[in-house]
């Protein structure tokens, strides 16, 4: 049954909301929690799914995302088995214009999938943080006689309004109703408080979805997205159903997280430094696979009482020296230089970054590659840092990203002061 499957992974968005995170790759390549990319999550679920046909479509800024999964995720699979995770940038056989929304992406390499004849579609976004097994949605979808189905779940109706797609449906769980993004969403039968939010994840019968697909690509006026115009057309005449989220996460609350802003990409980060992080990483029954690189263990040097490396409350991947410098309640990425002295508070630090000597970091994401010269404080005071040139969210976490000439600007400002 699940190798009758095609999962379609959407990994071509812009990711504008993470800027400056995406200046230079695409939203889904973005790293998280230190050793892993925002990506590993979903194709993590198909593998622990036991859906071993991928197609990743990209688009926008995909160097980085593609050397990813050929270096970290292509050992998994035997392509002698008709076992694969095939990154597909844009192929123009249908359209020479990029891809218009989520449907017209399927749409635009639907040749690419019907070459694979599989029985079912399923579609995921490549740019959520969550847990799930998709055989069972399959099984839901096989047993209903579904022509699509759709991955929901609870959310409050005031976190909802105006930021995901919301369902109405009868006893069966079969889709009555849907509003893209609506204001006021419809509250669930029985509780007033909460809505069904779409996950954006859908599984298609596939002889279903490519007429749909041809039917929307001719409509006049869509905008070619499956949220505001497939789902919508297709509910009243045919057999669509929910699918309400069974989390693998093994905690209290579920978890899913769209980490589409600065804040909301911090705070589930931070997550991860707490003594019961809200999401489990160190589960064995579901893990989260990457690529990981063949640095050397991270090391902490110096024990002197006045120069002491070391991390507390923190995550440090391969390849760090925390070299005399402290960390505390941070996320140290593989490669990271910590110097003498210096002090990283509340930060998230990606690869290959150098704090120097004495430098002060705190409430801070650095991207990778960034070097802090010696002295520097970043994330003491808003003004200083947005003179800077640096992002300053509302919640105040300073963002710096990759800049030429950085060290020698701080450099000037220091000789300057």
């Amino acid at each position: 049954m699940k190798e009758h499957v095609l999962a379609v992974v959407l990994a071509g968005g812009k990711g504008s909301r993470l800027e400056p995170l995406t200046r230079d790759r695409a939203k889904p390549a973005v790293p998280f929690g230190g050793a892993y990319r925002i990506i590993d999550f979903s194709l993590s679920n198909c593998l622990n799914s036991g859906m071993r046909r991928i197609l990743v479509l990209t688009q926008y800024k995909a160097m980085s995302l593609d050397r990813h999964i050929s270096m970290g995720w292509q050992r998994y699979f035997c392509r002698e088995l008709g076992e694969f995770a095939d990154v597909v940038p844009p192929q123009q056989r249908i359209d020479e214009s990029w891809y218009q929304g989520t449907a017209d992406a399927v749409y635009q390499n639907i040749y690419t999938i019907e070459k694979e004849t599989p029985a079912y579609v399923l579609i995921l976004a490549g740019d959520h943080i969550y847990k799930m097994n998709y055989l069972a949605m399959l099984e839901q979808h096989i047993e209903t006689g579904a022509d699509a189905t759709i991955g929901v779940l609870r959310r409050q109706r005031q976190e909802a309004a105006r930021q995901f797609g919301v369902m109405e449906v009868d006893d069966s769980n079969r889709i009555i109703g849907f509003q893209e993004k609506p204001a006021e969403p419809k509250p669930v039968l029985g509780d007033p408080n909460c809505c069904l939010a779409s996950m954006g994840i859908y599984l298609f019968t596939a002889r279903f979805l490519f007429e749909e697909l041809c039917r929307d690509a001719t409509r006049r006026g869509s905008r070619h997205d499956f949220g505001n115009d497939v789902i919508p057309a297709m509910i009243q005449t045919n057999r669509v159903f929910a699918y309400p989220f069974r989390d693998e996460n093994r905690k209290r609350d579920y978890y899913w997280r769209d980490v589409g802003t600065l804040d909301a990409y911090y705070d589930a980060n931070m997550d991860l430094i707490s003594v019961d992080p809200e999401l489990n990483m160190y589960d064995e029954a579901w893990p989260i696979r990457t690529y990981q690189p063949n640095y050397p263990p991270p090391k902490f040097v110096f024990a002197d009482e006045k120069r002491r490396g070391y991390a507390l409350d923190s995550i440090v991947c391969l390849g760090s020296i925390i070299s005399g410098g402290r960390v505390e309640r941070s996320i140290v990425g593989p490669k990271v230089r910590v110097n003498s002295y210096a002090e990283v508070h509340d930060s998230i630090l990606f690869g290959e970054v150098e704090i120097g000597r004495h430098a002060r970091i705190r409430r801070a994401i650095i991207d990778k590659g960034v070097v802090i010269p010696p002295g520097v404080e970043i994330g003491f005071d808003r003004q200083l840092d947005l003179g800077r040139g640096f992002i300053v969210t509302e919640n105040g976490v300073t963002v710096i990203a990759k800049a030429d000439g950085l060290e020698q600007f701080l450099e000037s400002e220091r000789a300057i002061a």
